[in-house]
Formats: C-alpha cells, sequence, structure tokens
C-alpha cells in the first residue's frame, strides 16, 4: 500500500472512529436524559426551565444592595434548589470578583445542587462574558466585538474566544451569553459596538469564527463554554434607534440581512439562542412562533436552549400589553417554543408554568421537551461529572500570552481614517498635548460590560493597566495634559492657553461615555456639544489636531473633522488596546484596521454602504445623496496600495459554477503594511431593487515594501442570490459587476 493510500485509510479510520464516538455519546446522553427525566416530578422538571439571578441568594439587605464582601445566603440558596429546584442561575454580584471567589460561590451552589437535591442535577452558571472573561477581576479584556471586526480578520474573535473560554470556565462559569451575531443596521442603536458591524458576511465570519472559538470541538473540555446567539432576531434595528424598542421589518430583510449570522453559527452547532426583548412588527421576539417555532426550530433545525433575556416574560405584561397577566404571558411564551425564562429575581414564572401544567393550559410532553434541551447541554458541559470545573490547571490565566493577543487585536482593528500632510506617525521629539475626556480613565478605552455592567467604576480597574495618557507616555517624555472638557461641560484651568502654545501637536481623545442597553440611549448620534466647541477653540491656535475617537458607535463629528489633520477611531480598544493606540501614533504598529460601519455624516442620513439607489438620489432628482463621513470598508496605513491584473476566469457562469477572481496587490510605500482586499459585485438588474453594492468576500494580508502577491477570492454563483418577492433565495441570470479598489470586471449568470 503507498504513502497516499495509506495515509488515506488511516484518516477515514480516525474519522470513523470519532462518528463511532459521537455516536456512543449521542445514545448515552439519550438514555441518561431520559432515564433523569422519568423520575422528575413536574416541580423538578419546571425548575430546570428557571433561571436566576445570584443577588437573589445573596447576603444583604435587599437584591440591589449585596453585602461586602459577598457571600451567599444559605438558606435562600438551598429553597432556590430544594424547594423551587432551579437549574440555573447567572449574573455576578455586582460587579468583578476574583477566580477564587468565582470557585467558591459556584462550589456552594453545586454542593446544593449536587448532594443535597434529590436526584443531584447540577447548575448551569452562565455570563456575559462579551469582550473577555469581563466579571474576572483580573481577566484579560479585550477589544470590543466591532473592534474585533476591524480587524477584517476573523482568526482573531476565534482566538479572543478561545481565550475568553478559557479564563471563563476557570471560574467554574460554563455557559457564555456571547456572541452578538445581531447586524449593525442602525448607528443609533447602543449595543451596535457588541456586534460585528453592519456587513452580513463580516458578522458571519466573525460570529461563526467567535462560535467556534467558544465551544471548540468538546463542550466537556476545561477550556470551552456554551455559546449563546443573541438576539433572535431583528434586535439591532430598531426603528427609533433605542434599545429594545420596536423593528418594523419584512421577512425578506430578516432573511437576507439578520439571519445568516445566525444560521450559520447553528450549523457550526452552537448550543444556545437568545431571543430578542423587543418585538418586530408589533409582535414580541418570545411569541414569534413563526421565528422560534417556524423558522429556528424546523428550518434550521436548531436543537439547543431557547432562554430569554433578563425578565423579559415580565415584560409582555408590563411593556409590550400582549398580555394581560402575567400568567398568560408565561404561557404564550411557552407556547411559542422557550425552554428556560430568566426571571430572574423572584419564583413567580416557576409558580405560574406549574399552575398552567395542573390546570391542562401547558402539556407536560411541552415541558419534557425543554428540560431534555438543558439537560443535554448540562451533560454535554460535563457537569454531571464535574459540576464546578474539570480537573485542569489554568495557569495562562491573565497570562502576558492573552494580554498579547489582546493588543494584536487592538492594533489591526484601530483605523486611521484620516492623515493629511502625513502628520502621522508622530516624532518623539515632538512637543505634544494630550487632551479630553477619553485620555485619562481607563473606563473610558474598556467600555461596559468590563468589571461592572456599565463599566463606568474606575475602583474596579487593575491600577497596573494604562490608559491613553499613560500609554503615549512609554513613547515620549515631551508630553503634557490639560482635561480640556467632559462630556458636557469644559474642565479649563487659568493655564490652559500656555499648555496648548507649547504644543507641536494635539492629541484630542473625544468620544462617548460607557454604556449599554437602556441607560446607553441617545437622541442624536453627534458628538456632544461640549468637545464639539472644545475642537473650535483648539483650532484656534493653529496646531495639528489629531482627533482620536473613543466610542461604541460613530458619534457625527462633520462640524469638527475638517479642522483635524489626523482623525483615529479607536472604538473600545481595552486597557491592552491603548499601548497598540500609543504604537500607532509613534508608527511602531502601521494601523490596517478598516470600518465595519459606515461613517455617517448627518444625523438623519443613516444609510448603509448596501443602500438602494433610490436611497441616493438627491434633492436635484441626480444620484449623489450618498455621502457618509467615510465608506465601509475604509481605513488608511502609512503605506501605500496598487491593485492590478484583476480577472475573473470565466466571463459566463451558470448559477452551480464557482467564480474564481484573481487580483495583484503590491506595496508602493516605504514600509510594510497590512491591506484588506475587498470583493464587491453588484447585481445590475432585479426583481426586486438591488443593492448599490455587497461585499462578497474579503482577505487581509501582509506585504513587504515592494511586494506583490497574487489574491485569489473565490465564491459560489449561488452566494449572488437574493431573498425575492416570495421570501425565497432565488437567482436570477444577468449581468453583474465585480469590484475590487479601482478593478472592475463585468460578467453574466446564464
Amino acid at each position: 500500500m503507498g504513502f497516499r493510500a495509506t495515509y488515506f485509510f488511516i484518516f477515514c479510520a480516525f474519522f470513523s472512529q470519532i462518528g463511532i464516538l459521537s455516536a456512543n455519546h449521542n445514545e448515552e446522553k439519550k438514555q441518561f436524559v431520559s432515564n433523569l427525566i422519568s423520575q422528575m416530578t413536574l416541580e423538578e422538571k419546571v425548575g430546570q426551565m428557571t433561571q436566576l439571578n445570584i443577588n437573589l441568594v445573596s447576603k444583604g439587605s435587599s437584591i440591589y444592595q449585596l453585602d461586602e464582601p459577598h457571600e451567599l445566603d444559605k438558606e435562600k440558596l438551598k429553597e432556590a434548589i430544594l424547594k423551587y429546584h432551579a437549574g440555573s442561575f447567572i449574573n455576578c454580584p455586582g460587579y468583578a470578583i476574583s477566580q477564587s471567589q468565582w470557585l467558591l460561590i459556584i462550589k456552594e451552589i453545586q454542593e446544593v445542587a449536587t448532594k443535597e437535591s434529590r436526584l443531584k442535577i447540577p447548575i448551569i452558571y452562565g455570563v456575559d462574558a462579551v469582550h473577555g472573561a469581563n466579571y474576572l477581576s483580573n481577566g484579560v479584556l479585550f477589544p470590543h466585538p466591532i473592534a474585533q471586526a476591524a480587524t477584517w480578520d476573523s482568526s482573531w474573535a476565534r482566538k479572543v474566544a478561545e481565550i475568553t473560554a478559557y479564563e471563563t470556565r476557570s471560574t467554574g462559569v460554563s455557559w457564555n451569553f456571547s456572541p452578538t451575531l445581531d447586524v449593525m443596521r442602525q448607528p443609533l442603536w447602543v449595543r451596535s459596538y457588541e456586534t460585528f458591524g453592519e456587513d452580513v458576511l463580516l458578522a458571519k465570519a466573525m460570529g461563526l469564527a467567535a462560535v467556534k472559538g467558544y465551544e471548540g470541538n468538546n463542550l466537556s473540555s476545561p477550556t470551552n463554554v456554551a455559546s449563546c446567539l443573541k438576539h433572535f432576531i431583528g434586535y439591532s434595528w430598531p426603528y427609533s434607534g433605542k434599545d429594545r424598542t420596536t423593528a418594523n421589518l419584512s421577512e425578506g430583510i430578516i432573511r437576507e440581512y439578520l439571519l445568516p449570522p445566525f444560521e450559520e453559527a447553528i450549523k457550526a452547532g452552537a448550543k444556545s439562542v437568545m431571543v430578542n426583548s423587543a418585538d418586530i412588527n408589533g409582535i414580541p421576539g418570545l411569541v414569534n412562533k413563526k421565528w422560534l417555532v417556524n423558522v429556528l426550530r424546523n428550518e434550521l433545525g436548531f436543537e439547543g436552549i431557547i432562554v430569554t433575556d433578563w425578565a423579559d416574560i415580565y415584560k409582555l405584561n408590563e411593556v409590550h400589553k400582549t398580555s394581560p397577566t402575567l400568567k398568560h404571558a408565561v404561557k404564550s411564551s411557552i407556547d411559542a417554543g422557550v425552554d428556560m425564562s430568566m426571571v430572574p429575581n423572584d419564583y413567580k414564572f416557576s409558580q405560574l408554568l406549574i399552575e398552567l401544567v395542573n390546570e391542562g393550559e401547558i402539556t407536560e410532553e411541552r415541558i419534557d421537551k425543554s428540560v431534555t434541551r438543558i439537560l443535554n447541554l448540562k451533560y454535554d458541559l460535563g457537569l454531571f461529572e464535574n459540576p464546578v470545573t474539570p480537573n485542569f490547571e489554568y495557569s495562562k490565566v491573565s497570562s502576558q500570552e492573552f494580554e498579547k493577543v489582546s493588543y494584536q487585536v487592538a492594533a489591526e482593528g484601530i483605523t486611521l481614517l484620516k492623515n493629511q500632510d502625513n502628520v502621522l506617525p508622530l516624532s518623539i521629539n515632538q512637543n505634544i498635548l494630550v487632551t479630553g475626556p477619553m485620555a485619562n480613565s481607563l473606563s473610558m478605552v474598556n467600555g461596559s460590560w468590563s468589571r461592572t455592567w456599565q463599566g463606568n467604576d474606575e475602583s474596579k480597574n487593575l491600577p497596573e493597566k494604562l490608559n491613553i495618557l499613560q500609554a503615549i507616555l512609554k513613547n515620549s517624555n515631551k508630553v503634557s495634559y490639560i482635561k480640556g472638557c467632559g462630556f458636557d461641560k469644559a474642565s479649563l484651568n487659568e493655564n490652559w492657553e500656555i499648555e496648548v502654545n507649547k504644543a507641536d501637536v494635539i492629541i484630542a481623545c473625544l468620544g462617548e461615555y460607557p454604556a449599554t442597553e437602556k441607560p446607553g440611549d441617545i437622541n442624536d448620534l453627534t458628538l456632544s456639544e461640549v468637545q464639539l466647541r472644545y475642537i473650535e477653540e483648539l483650532n484656534k491656535f493653529k496646531k495639528p489636531i489629531i482627533l482620536l475617537l473613543v466610542e461604541g458607535r460613530p458619534r457625527i463629528i462633520s462640524r469638527i473633522e475638517g479642522l483635524c489633520s489626523a482623525v483615529i477611531q479607536a472604538y473600545y480598544p481595552s486597557e491592552e488596546g491603548t499601548m497598540a493606540l500609543s504604537d500607532i501614533l509613534f508608527g511602531k504598529v502601521n494601523p490596517s484596521g478598516k470600518l465595519p460601519y459606515t461613517y455617517p455624516r448627518q444625523t438623519n442620513n443613516l444609510t448603509s454602504y448596501d443602500y438602494k439607489e433610490s436611497e441616493n438620489i438627491g434633492t436635484n432628482f441626480q444620484s449623489g445623496a450618498f455621502n457618509p463621513q467615510y465608506e465601509f470598508g475604509f481605513g488608511l496605513s502609512y503605506t501605500t496600495f496598487s491593485y492590478s491584473n484583476f480577472k475573473l476566469i470565466e466571463e459566463h457562469v451558470v448559477d452551480k459554477e464557482v467564480l474564481k477572481f484573481f487580483v495583484d496587490v503590491t506595496n508602493t510605500g516605504s514600509v510594510p503594511g497590512k491591506e484588506v482586499v475587498q470583493l464587491y459585485i453588484s447585481d445590475l438588474f432585479a426583481s426586486i431593487a438591488p443593492p448599490n453594492k455587497r461585499l462578497r468576500a474579503f482577505e487581509k494580508l501582509s506585504l513587504e515594501s515592494g511586494e506583490t502577491k497574487t489574491v485569489e477570492l473565490a465564491i459560489e454563483a449561488k452566494d449572488l442570490a437574493f431573498v425575492g418577492i416570495e421570501n425565497n433565495w432565488i437567482l436570477e441570470p444577468g449581468s453583474f459587476t465585480a469590484k475590487i479598489a479601482d478593478q472592475i470586471i463585468n460578467f453574466e449568470i446564464n
């Protein structure tokens, strides 16, 4: 037998063995779970569907005023598990705690669940580890997902997720409410920074990588956690821009622009989905059978857990007004497919659900389906064998290795948007004035979900970490600082003009105060008036101004953009990202980030890059209305790149063929750099008004000065399909245009 044949035999035998093991695992799980359910009372089953806030079983004067140091209330804990049979807990006790504190909490909970309860069913514990293990006091924080998307390199999203899973599992927590797969189509929305941007393909690639990073190949591994896809579906496109408000969306729009990232992640095996807190066309996510049952379950084949967001079943009665009573809300959400209710602060859900079953309003068979899914996940996570954490030495927690990854992600995501007269990079010989509200605070660069929910408690930050000012001082000793302004008022001392006059260049660190969910709602996307006026005052001194933006969404800067020599979008780069930012400023790192969204120029012109031509018609009835501050996919470098020899192997293709595009990319500048090759395709005519263009493929590559690389970008013809009038994907024959940078090709699909 030759080498290739032998290898092929071994390869097939290996994967055949994996298949056998997987089949055996699934059969064992099925029998185990089935046997367990057969022994459970109705009360025990409903308890598994109940998720409680850790504050409910903690010592304190109220759930909102916990004792410090934190301590579980053993009587309350026993009541939750032994009386109400709670199957899950969430959240942290107000702020990030140490690994040892986490393990103590998880151990105490699991000991009651696995030693004192009748059936010894372990608890599953979940947290929102949004950008690293952000509720672990010394966990490594990463740039937020929007900054990860700005790298245009999905390998970074996977690496971040792997490290997050590792550090999260080290605490005994095995369920992560991440990634956010909502596609950012409404830039006013406060949670935009938790997404992977406005484009479907980019969000799909990043989201898939994140799920693979969290869950790995073996969920019971000591370094993996269960992922939770958020928020199914339509959450990110509220009509008003306000959090948890109505989205007016057609089925076709949902299927083409919002569903694909979820579908891709589900195909990869994602274990849970969190439901949209708001409503689509007046139908709250929790009771939308069409999307939860017909699409998610039946069409996509999702077999995992459907969990609510915080107290959302209650909101059916209190906010949405679709349920006249809480009991009706419980029934309608369970009927629509919900498996687990994030209650989280009382036991009304479980009590009412038991009543509904006893009254014949909900069948116990329906309850069994949800409980089966929940127990399946606990089994897959290995919680029945290792309820706290597997026997593993977590030696890399908060390691330099992990911190370096955070730095690298920031370095590749930070986006240079303007560099007039090559004011950047800076020289160490220049006198530099650093100013603005984002310059001297770690909380500002970390953003929300950073050791506290809103991330604005400076006392919870690690003292050894560097803010922007401190990071800049690492690269230069010719730096002075004045705050200059806050978010809503000026902060100028009598000597501020002296400091400005001494400077050769000004770094103005502006942005928005960290916030998430309802606290982050705004009425105007424009950067605050105080900050705008401050730039106008600084401009009077005729010094180069570098505008450094630290923000979760693109705050409008058109009034001051022309006054600034350079503009940098830092997103929320994290405490490791401040040094990456400093290194970019001084040229130690060549910026390579590209915008994952369209940066608008005006408050009422929030059009995305893939606009319909009607959105590009101005008041003069001619094209040109689409005029953003910066376009999606835009980002500068300290070097330059040229494109040539763009070609498609076949100019006429059929609908089942692969389209292979080739282009030569050359670094024409004097320093090494990284470039993102972006392939856009336009469908020139279609039965539904086609978008101006759509991103269909991309690749990030490194090039030395003078180096040329040939890039191949392959897509299937079916990738050019769209959702038609009947809400089905269709590929129509016709003419198309492909574009990479300044290179254009026309082709036909027959």
